[in-house]
């Protein structure tokens, strides 16, 4: 190791993240390593000739934000010039929609698909005055008859299409949906453009597939926008074939390809872990089975950077589409299914514990998409099961949303040492939509971050993104405030929880996700130097200015990949 070290940073508020949670003023990084942690005196001996010395200035320093579930590749190809923008508030209405296609169609080739990702019925404003309105296919066919559109929610559970599209899939209304899927019907029983869950695959699987360099450019650009938010680490959640009809087609089999090919070439600044999607929506046992057998993706270059560690399988859906597996009716009716083949729930349940004991023995970390009370029940049931027929080491497995946690899972969570990935910046973004769906009290719970760290789980937080732009500042003030985006009513109040924890939940928790807590997720001497600049002081301000605090500087391996004095 060198006598001197190549950064040094003075003079703030050092969260360290450790087990107590210490709050140092200066940290010295030396070879890509944290060498010391402290106050002033501890580092000044280490401030050489050519160590970068940088003043906090009363901000604040912490390790480098681990957004422990985003879709890299679908959130860049998310974006313009890959998709449309038909996300709030770039529109705010279905004529606005409209208008955003109309405009892109001016400019489309003969036959070429108009993509977009982002609508919400929660921010249109026909849908707001009437509930009962919804998108449908002929909004979209008044100014494109001729090319085929597809329009994915901010979710990825929904697909608003055109009749074009419709025509072009042999979608009509006649077509069975897959097991779990929706294809919404008009009152004559033709459908109205609108297709849930698994049904989105009958017209997405007719789409142009996407090339390689259309998901480079996707993940390129995701890498430029995560080191400005001071992120160094990501889980890039089902890559594989299962992928390919799922945020348009961002998490096909050709995205880990991609991804190996920017470590090779050192363009990937950030350290992702990667979740293989065998099958997507409305699986089978036998189908999950065979293609998991069939993916040999473990190896990598550099586990460090670019690491396989787990399968992720959907159970069920999401509350908006009506689609979580609940134990007690929505509003209007219905408790929705597990999202797997299966006439009865007994199949379903079946079909679902043996995807995950094959996944489990298999030795894969097991990440779960599952949302509904019943849902949850369900999966940790199978957990619980695989674990007992089959025992291993500390697999960490964990439910991926885990929206309504009952006591009992979250006891069997906690017993068996296994994890929730929660999603503060989609509470913040539907928390008065929910009420709708579930009520009141059930909307005021979803996510009820307090208990599950009061049971002894370990709770990661993450955007989701595309789902919601991967804010973690945002993320943080609403895991503190448990406020709503629309209207700034508080949603669940005894969910709250302190800074302190609301931190964890984004380095040293989801550092444990990764089975990485050994060397990076905390400011600790010997871990590795990634880290996160904010202007302003983390432990002062008002929860509601969280979101504003600036990112100053982000350090991966020692290495400053981004710098906002570069940036203007």
């Amino acid at each position: 190791m060198s006598e001197f070290a190549d950064l040094v940073f003075v003079d703030g508020s050092v969260l360290t993240v450790d087990a107590e949670f210490t709050v140092a003023q200066a940290l010295a990084v030396t070879d890509g390593r944290i060498s010391a942690v402290g106050d002033r005196s501890v580092v000044e001996p280490l401030i050489g000739p050519r160590t970068r010395v940088v003043d906090l200035a009363g901000g604040t320093l912490l390790p480098g934000i681990n957004d422990s579930h985003l879709h890299g590749c679908a959130y860049g190809l998310a974006s313009p010039p890959l998709a449309l923008d038909v996300a709030h508030p770039a529109v705010t209405s279905i004529a606005d929609v409209a208008e955003v296609v109309r405009a892109a169609v001016v400019h489309a080739e003969p036959d070429q698909w108009i993509v977009g990702i982002g609508w919400d019925t929660g921010y249109l404003a026909e849908c707001l005055a009437d509930s009962s309105r919804l998108p449908t296919r002929h909004d979209l066919d008044a100014v494109s008859p001729d090319h085929p559109v597809l329009l994915q929610d901010f979710s990825g559970h929904a697909s608003w299409v055109n009749s074009r599209a419709l025509e072009l899939a042999g979608l009509d209304r006649d077509t069975v949906p897959p097991p779990g899927g929706i294809i919404l019907k008009d009152a004559a029983g033709d459908p109205t453009g609108l297709l849930q869950e698994g049904a989105q695959a009958i017209v997405q699987r007719v789409q142009p597939p996407l090339d390689a360099a259309a998901r480079t450019a996707a993940i390129r650009s995701t890498l430029d926008k995560l080191r400005a938010l001071g992120i160094t680490s990501y889980t890039e959640p089902g890559l594989g074939p299962g992928g390919e009809q799922i945020l348009g087609g961002g998490l096909g089999a050709q995205g880990l390809d991609v991804y190996r090919r920017l470590l090779a070439d050192d363009e990937l600044t950030a350290r992702v872990s990667v979740l293989l999607l065998p099958t997507g929506l409305s699986s089978t046992a036998a189908a999950f089975t065979e293609a998991l057998d069939a993916m040999d993706e473990r190896h990598s270059d550099d586990p460090r950077r670019l690491n396989v560690i787990g399968v992720k399988v959907f159970a069920d859906g999401i509350p908006p589409n009506k689609s979580s597996w609940m134990h007690e009716e929505y509003v209007g009716g219905g408790c929705g299914c597990l999202s797997i083949a299966g006439e009865t729930d007994e199949e379903r349940v079946a079909e679902i514990t043996e995807m995950i004991r094959h996944a489990h023995a298999a030795g894969y970390q097991v990440g779960v998409h599952v949302t509904g009370d019943r849902g949850i029940d369900t999966v940790v049931g199978a957990f619980d099961k695989a674990m007992a027929d089959h025992p291993r080491d500390d697999p960490r497995h964990y439910l991926i949303h885990g929206d309504f946690l009952t006591p009992t899972a979250m006891r069997s969570l906690a017993e068996r040492g296994l994890g929730v990935n929660m999603n503060p910046t989609i509470k913040w973004t539907i928390a008065d939509l929910e009420v709708d769906f579930v009520g009141p009290e059930r909307a005021a719970y979803e996510w009820p971050y307090r208990d599950a760290i009061d049971a002894g789980i370990t709770v990661m937080s993450s955007s989701d993104a595309p789902v919601t732009h991967p804010d973690w500042r945002q993320g943080i003030a609403t895991m503190l405030l448990r406020e709503s985006k629309a209207t700034g009513s508080v949603s669940g109040p005894d969910q709250r929880i302190t800074l302190a924890e609301a931190v964890r939940t984004y380095t040293i928790n989801a550092a444990w996700q990764d089975f990485a807590e050994d060397w990076k997720g905390s400011l600790e001497v010997g871990k590795v130097a990634d880290l996160c600049v904010l202007g302003g002081d983390l432990l002062a301000v008002d929860p509601h200015d969280i979101p504003a605090l600036p990112v100053l500087l982000t350090v991966l391996d020692g290495r400053v990949v981004y710098d906002v004095a570069d940036a203007v």
